[in-house]
């Protein structure tokens, strides 16, 4: 399973960013997404932590839902273009326990960030 997932930096009048992600099988689009999000960043690399804090929940269940249906996920990736939000991601400790979570799944090896 491929997810790509990206975050526009405080793009609405409140000064919220919006959070986007699609995955993949083989060359279609499985499931699409697109929400608001509920917290005010600072910076674009707080957005994109935000926006894939929102969403590993969702990749985590799909690939339960898969594996209980029959089908092993070998590769579960997670594909994101800000650099500073995939080193926090991969080494946590410098940042807010909100954000441990996807490090978390990272480590477990359940999610793999490129």
């Amino acid at each position: 399973m491929k997810w790509m997932i990206d975050a526009s930096f405080t793009v609405h009048p409140d000064f919220k960013s919006h959070t986007g992600g699609t995955l993949s099988f083989g060359g279609g689009a499985a499931q699409v997404m697109s929400k608001k999000q509920k917290l005010k960043s600072r910076s674009s690399t707080e957005a994109e932590l935000i926006a894939v804090d929102n969403v590993v929940t969702m990749i985590l269940w799909t690939k339960l839902f898969m594996e209980w249906q029959g089908y092993p996920i070998e590769k579960n990736i997670l594909y994101q273009e800000n650099k500073s939000a995939i080193l926090l991601e991969e080494n946590g400790r410098n940042i807010d326990i909100c954000y441990f979570f996807i490090t978390d799944q990272v480590e477990k090896g359940n999610v793999k960030i490129k």
